[in-house]
């Protein structure tokens, strides 16, 4: 008996702040939640060290007087309903009454408000008030929060580097702008201004700050509807896509929601348009009677239920699917120059003799690898040459001079071989069926060999060495800029840190895009600026333990490309050749995409069909 006791409001208090504040985010998302039922025009956040060490949360709204700032910080006290009914028809992104208790519970807040008549000012310390009387303001509301989780370390543990924690603030500030276009946001971080809309309720305007320039220039305004539903925003043209999610942003009344399975129907909609596994970018705001959304679902109000969600989910993706069907989606490509490869900067003095960059015997391996792989597959770069030379090619002395560099390379291929294990035994070339399979024999019987396969898994095992080791680098003529907000420009150095080893280094360019100026030369033969894009995507995810699978699936494509030039009759030599490399691969039995480089036919099982 007696072992149930009620708990105090402290104690309440910081268990409704484990649902409620999260992280320093969740803070921000309840201020400037309660901010714009204000009716605040003007919103203005300031954080320092992402938010753990303070966060100031400024506005216009109609303020308090004394009674109301001192019953703000009990529990379920709101001015947003008033009965059971009330909640049936919430209009407003906060009604619990729970967040301003839950956070000064585990923090230190200051309060100045101002209704135009009466200003007050509160301060709390961990859910105690310590001070609470007259204060002069201007009319809205200024809070501070300091020493956020301090007395909870379980809690502040688990936070991440400040300017991880800032990336996330910025997130729901741009989120929060989308949403409400008419009201001005700001956003400080470290004492520097790194996010800023006009309040002009202008969707397009926002829209460019948070997506930049190339996404803003593809958009395509949508407004549609049906019976219950208004849908209204921007979606961007399939020639831009994303590798994850984190670019979709669709609102219900206004609210920020996590909605799957909206997404799924947005990306539904895309699904002729764009390949698999590319997420669009979208900005889509839902309005509907608020009879039909329940937002009582948890405390911090990210989860929502729809009455009529098949509905919304078959005209999000009809709609959609319309849009884009009646759109001239033909890619425009401006002619470019042939592509030269550079190893080093180009030299604009043409007086002079350019000097030959000077290379690492790992990197003269590698080209030499590369040469000899062109030679197999019949690859060959085009490359422009006078009349001289072509006469000159023709010539004995240079057929002379090609043969004697081949055999140099192919002595040092072997060279190379014996350094590395054998995993197959030798197969003997036969022939070749139908100008597609190698015909081998084995010890076992006859080897049915996939050239197209074989040669997936050679080119993918030679840019996998290429990268691990000490790579070649290329020098951009033109460095690549990306679009990546001001938080991830914050966040450069640990960027760096988390894709050293693809041999990638982003620099800061402007106050929110990234540059690089130098990529691995495995990396010229595919979208590098997509490729670079998806990186952060995955970091911003805080996926990067998934960084080897991109780069994986990025060479299994290349490989794949290198190998389209085996669709023909191979020589015998060349179906040597390949054989021989095919062997001294880590995994020769599949290629990079587990599809079988040969089968073995057993000679008992062929003397069966002729009844021996």
């Amino acid at each position: 008996m007696g072992r149930i006791r009620q708990l105090d409001e402290q104690t309440t208090n910081l268990i409704a702040a484990g649902e409620v504040v999260e992280r320093p985010m969740g803070v921000v998302k309840e201020l400037v939640d309660n901010a714009i039922d204000a009716g605040s025009t003007r919103i203005t956040v300031t954080i320092e060290e992402g938010g753990i060490q303070k966060i100031t949360v400024q506005d216009n709204g109609c303020g308090m007087d004394a009674e109301d700032a001192e019953m703000a910080f009990h529990r379920h006290a709101t001015s947003k309903i008033r009965s059971e009914k009330d909640l049936w028809t919430i209009h407003t992104l906060g009604f619990r009454g729970e967040a301003m208790p839950s956070i000064a519970a585990v923090s230190k807040m200051t309060m100045c408000t101002s209704d135009g008549n009466e200003s007050t000012r509160m301060v709390l310390e961990y859910g105690k008030v310590v001070e609470a009387g007259p204060y002069p303001c201007n009319q809205g509301t200024e809070i501070t929060v300091e020493g956020l989780f301090y007395h909870t370390p379980a809690r502040l543990k688990h936070m991440r580097s400040g300017s991880y924690e800032a990336s996330l603030i910025q997130d729901v500030i741009n989120r929060f702008a989308l949403s409400h276009p008419e009201i001005a946001f700001r956003l400080v971080s470290e004492g520097r201004e790194v996010f800023r809309t006009s309040g002009q309720n202008n969707l397009f305007e926002v829209m460019y700050g948070v997506y930049g320039r190339g996404a803003a220039e593809q958009a395509l305004e949508v407004n549609f509807s049906d019976f219950d539903y208004e849908v209204t925003g921007y979606i961007v043209k399939p020639e831009i896509t994303r590798a994850s999610r984190n670019q979709m942003y669709i609102f219900l009344n206004g609210r920020m929601v996590h909605t799957y399975r909206l997404y799924r129907a947005v990306c539904d909609g895309y699904e002729d348009f764009i390949v698999k596994g590319r997420f669009p970018m979208v900005i889509l705001n839902i309005k509907m009677d608020p009879h039909l959304l329940d937002v009582n679902v948890h405390p911090s109000k990210w989860e929502v239920r729809i009455s009529k969600e098949k509905q919304l989910e078959r005209l999000l993706q009809e709609e959609v699917h319309n849009i884009l069907a009646g759109e001239n989606l033909a890619v425009n490509v401006e002619p470019a120059k042939a592509k030269v490869d550079y190893y080093a900067p180009m030299s604009l003095d043409f007086d002079s003799k350019v000097e030959e960059p000077v290379l690492t015997e790992y990197q003269k391996e590698v080209l030499a690898d590369q040469e000899l792989m062109r030679q197999i597959t019949g690859e060959g770069r085009k490359e422009e040459r006078t009349g001289n030379d072509k006469k000159a090619e023709k010539s004995e002395s240079y057929k002379e001079e090609k043969k004697t560099k081949q055999e140099t390379v192919e002595i040092k291929q072997e060279e190379k071989r014996e350094e590395r294990k054998r995993n197959l035994p030798e197969m003997r070339v036969i022939g070749q069926l139908h100008s597609s399979y190698i015909l081998a024999e084995v010890d076992e019987g006859l080897a049915v060999v996939d050239p197209l396969a074989a040669m997936e898994r050679i080119s993918f095992e030679e840019l996998s060495e290429e990268l691990n080791r000490n790579p070649v680098m290329v020098d951009l003529l033109v460095p690549c800029v990306i679009q990546a907000g001001s938080d991830m420009v914050l966040r450069c150095d640990e960027l760096n840190e988390a894709v050293s080893g693809l041999h990638v280094e982003y620099e800061a360019f402007g106050s929110d895009t990234l540059t690089v100026r130098r990529i691995p030369s495995w990396m010229r033969d595919l979208d590098y600026e997509m490729f670079l894009t998806d990186l952060l995507d995955h970091f911003k995810e805080d996926r990067d333990m998934h960084f080897k699978s991109l780069q994986k699936s990025e060479m299994a494509k290349m490989a794949v490309k290198r190998s389209r030039n085996l669709r023909r009759s191979l020589t015998s030599e060349e179906m040597k050749r390949l054989l021989e490399k095919l062997a001294y691969c880590e995994n020769p039995y599949h290629s990079p995409a587990g599809k079988s480089t040969f089968v073995v036919l057993e000679e008992k099982e062929i003397a069966k069909e002729f009844l021996k």
